[in-house]
């Protein structure tokens, strides 16, 4: 009778266990400014210091149409947080729905660039601020009628005023909207638990025979995609085509030598930034090995690190998987990042 009833309470206690959903492990959000294992110590500059006044005041002008001239679309219309804060169309729409004229580049550890845009040509986020204000096919707008318009509002100019100690001015909002993009921090993708978190489980087998392909001699990705960030922020020209529509470096420089030469992007959250290359006519990361694996196009320009590669098939797809392990899915949702 005894042995009857404990399996009876076996039964019973089991029978119950299948009933309670095991709930999976919450993720852990980095926190506001964290830098990730592997990564250098941010900069700011003088005068606009991190504080989380201002990056509150910066996160709010990002998410708000008001920057634009007919109050249409905000930084977010093009820099979605799902999509690494990039667009998932080739070229994005601007105000009036004028059509941009370059795939919107994702905004991932922007604190750690030299210099921005495509050319280069822009020394710091404070500055590059003012770039998609005054074009034409995106906010077409300018900075002291934004500033005006700002005025207007109460709440911003509190918040100018606690934050900066003045009016909502162009130094204010250039300076706020800048402090919102430097905290965008990107590290704790798959590929950053293994390498830095030594986490060897983080990775697939086939993602390391990936990942130990990307750094060899035989495909050298890593020359031009390299470091904790995976660009080397150099200018190449990579073979797209024989003829440029988009003269790139050039238009900054007059140098035929940068013609259709382009700044190297970081390749991380690669796998939700799609489409690809400077014109976004590159739809998925097969597309991107395919090219590179041709050797690319003849050009004046281009780079001569580029050679076909004879990869096989399965070196093509252990390289695609690799890529996608460098997707940091606690930034692209973090909430701390959403509207």
């Amino acid at each position: 009778m005894r042995i009857i009833l404990i399996l009876t309470s076996v039964v019973l206690l089991f029978g119950c266990q299948k009933d309670v959903e095991i709930e999976e492990e919450a993720p852990r959000f980095p926190r506001l400014m964290e830098i990730p294992e592997g990564f250098p110590e941010i900069e700011h500059p003088e005068g606009n210091e991190f504080t989380y006044e201002r990056w509150a005041f910066g996160k709010e002008l990002f998410f708000d149409p008001v920057l634009s001239a007919d109050s249409s679309i905000s930084c977010a219309s093009c820099h979605s947080p799902a999509l690494g804060f990039s667009d998932d169309k080739e070229f994005s729409f601007g105000v009036e729905e004028r059509i941009g004229t370059r795939n919107s580049s994702p905004l991932a550890n922007l604190a750690y660039h030299p210099y921005f845009t495509r050319e280069g040509g822009i020394p710091t986020l404070e500055m590059q601020v003012l770039v998609p204000i005054q074009e034409h096919n995106e906010f077409d707008f300018n900075i002291v009628l934004i500033a005006e318009r700002l005025k207007q509002i109460p709440s911003y100019v509190e918040q100018a005023q606690k934050t900066y100690g003045r009016e909502p001015d162009a130094f204010v909002i250039t300076r706020s909207l800048s402090c919102f993009e430097r905290s965008l921090i990107s590290g704790n993708s798959r590929y950053d638990q293994y390498q830095f978190q030594y986490d060897n489980q983080a990775l697939t087998v086939q993602e390391r025979r990936g990942m130990d392909l990307f750094f060899s001699e035989k495909v050298n990705c890593s020359e031009c995609h390299s470091g904790f960030n995976f660009t080397d922020y150099s200018f190449q020209n990579n073979g797209l085509y024989e003829m440029y529509a988009d003269e790139g470096r050039y238009r900054l420089t007059g140098d035929e030598a940068d013609k259709a030469v382009f700044k190297v992007p970081s390749l991380r959250n690669i796998s939700v930034t799609a489409p690809y290359m400077h014109d976004g006519h590159m739809q998925s990361l097969e597309e991107v090995i395919e090219h590179y694996n041709s050797g690319g196009k003849l050009h004046p320009n281009r780079s001569d690190k580029l050679r076909p590669l004879l990869l096989t098939m399965q070196e093509k797809t252990d390289l695609v998987a690799f890529l996608h392990s460098l997707t940091d899915k606690t930034f692209i949702s973090n909430p701390l990042f959403s509207e």
